[in-house]
């Protein structure tokens, strides 16, 4: 029998890709629409266990509550006002839209069905690209740019990779990057008693919209925020965190790692990138299952970037350039 297969499936009319890793019980479940994950399962000690809060059904994949796994780009998470500036211009992303109805959040692919380019695998792994040519000037307003992207899951021997490749094939450049939005579930029990840490030395401070404030007013010192200062490993309890963290620590292989572990069952992961921040999401305003998983979001740039000269370096992409993100999912125990 083969370690590893990479097969299609349907979930109604959507189509999947399923990557399998045999001899450690885990297989991974990917949605065409937004190149979005589904279901993670793996084995634990009382039989496998799905790590993905997921869309449950079709019809969630379609109305995508909660943003549950989405793939974000041109942008991640907020931008304030749905307005930006880039290179001396003003973009407005919701023109003719006032008041309370505005708001630009988590990209434009969502709600893409992206091709599935290619579904392989050998002795080592099983991989799944999906790519999409649906950011084009016509296509959104307030961004007149073109990017191609495209999306490769990696499942092995340590979990699951995610690799973005972002490619400016317009004419301008263009302000562009990446985020994550997965959503993990240890156990059936509240996530008061998980226990969460977070190698970062600044923590991003916002106003009520979550739009991180101005300049240097918006990094705080972890140590001046003891109340979220994840640097060592302790139960998340009551606290409702929707917090970005900055200045991630890398380990000696150049990946920071944010872990998650559930002390009962002993299940725990480590969610990995080599670059940006992580967002930290306990759940408390989802539409469904409040506190029942911890969104652990690795974005490239902070929220509202494009309105933000500090990030600016980062986001900008080149005609004829790309740029590569990488993050990923490690099962650490049992």
């Amino acid at each position: 029998m083969a370690e590893y297969l990479a097969e299609r499936t349907q979930l109604e009319s959507h189509e999947l890709a399923v990557l399998t890793d045999v001899a450690h019980g885990r297989r991974v479940r990917i949605a065409r629409r937004g190149a979005t994950v589904l279901s993670f399962e793996v084995s634990a000690p009382h039989g496998a266990w799905d790590l993905a809060d997921g869309y449950r059904d079709a019809g969630e994949l379609d109305t995508r509550p909660s943003s549950r796994f989405a793939v974000m780009v041109p942008f991640a998470n907020r931008i304030a006002d749905a307005r930006y500036q880039f290179d001396g211009k003003s973009y407005d992303l919701q023109p003719g839209v006032e008041g309370d109805a505005r708001g630009a959040r988590h990209g434009f692919v969502r709600g893409v069905d992206f091709e599935l380019t290619d579904l392989s695998a050998d002795a080592v792994s099983a991989r799944a690209t999906f790519s999409t040519q649906a950011i084009r000037p016509s296509a959104h307003p307030g961004y007149p740019f073109a990017i191609d992207l495209a999306v490769t899951y990696t499942l092995d021997a340590s979990g699951l990779a995610l690799e973005a490749v972002m490619r400016n094939v317009g004419e301008q450049a263009a302000p562009c990057f990446f985020g994550w939005h997965p959503y993990f579930r240890l156990s059936e029990l509240p996530i008061d008693r998980w226990e969460l840490q977070i190698p970062a030395d600044t923590v991003v401070r916002t106003g009520n919209d979550f739009i991180p404030l101005p300049a240097e007013s918006g990094r705080l010192s972890i140590e001046q925020a003891p109340e979220v200062d994840f640097r060592q490993m302790q139960a998340i309890g009551p606290r409702e965190l929707n917090h970005a963290f900055a200045d991630l620590r890398l380990d000696t292989d150049g990946r920071a790692r944010t872990r998650l572990r559930d002390p009962d069952s002993g299940l725990a992961i480590a969610v990995w990138q080599a670059s940006g921040v992580m967002l930290a999401f306990t759940a408390d305003t989802v539409t469904r299952d409040v506190r029942r998983s911890v969104a652990l979001e690795p974005m490239e740039s902070w929220a509202d970037a494009f309105n933000r000269p500090d990030c600016a370096n980062v986001i900008r992409l080149e005609p004829g350039a790309e740029r590569r993100f990488v993050c990923g999912v490690e099962i650490e125990s049992p």
